[in-house]
């Protein structure tokens, strides 16, 4: 493991269990956690093909995080990237990276890439903006 991630080593995440923030992860070995991630309430995080989460990273309550899904076969790591931010009630779906300082809107469905430093959102997201 990355000196990156070697704070993942966190006791109190059990296997399908909620947190103690109440946010609830399943294949727990595949997800790397950077510094000051903020994960809000009643998220659900399935990481069985890896989700990173790396330094600064926000993810409002009520997400979901699918590194695989069922229901159209789509597998593959999710990874958002450093000082990325979700808002509240997002769904992401297999395969995604979120860049670098991007902003996904509320209630958004990101089923591709968001590039680093834009604002994106909608069902599905798309990009509206470049941060400056």
């Amino acid at each position: 493991m990355s000196e990156r991630f070697k704070n993942w080593e966190y006791p109190d995440i059990e296997e399908g269990k909620l947190t103690k923030y109440n946010w609830v992860v399943q294949h727990k070995d595949n997800l790397k956690l950077g510094k000051n991630t903020d994960i809000g309430a009643f998220t659900y995080i399935n990481a069985k093909c890896g989700v990173v989460l790396e330094d600064n990273v926000q993810i409002g309550s009520h997400c979901s995080i699918y590194s695989v899904s069922t229901i159209d076969k789509r597998e593959g790591k999710v990874h958002l990237k450093e000082n990325s931010c979700l808002g509240s009630h997002c769904v992401v779906m297999s395969g995604v990276t979120i860049g670098k300082n991007a902003v996904v809107g509320a209630c958004s469905l990101v089923k591709t890439d968001i590039p680093d430093d834009c604002v994106a959102f909608g069902v599905p997201a798309k990009i509206m903006r470049k941060n400056k």
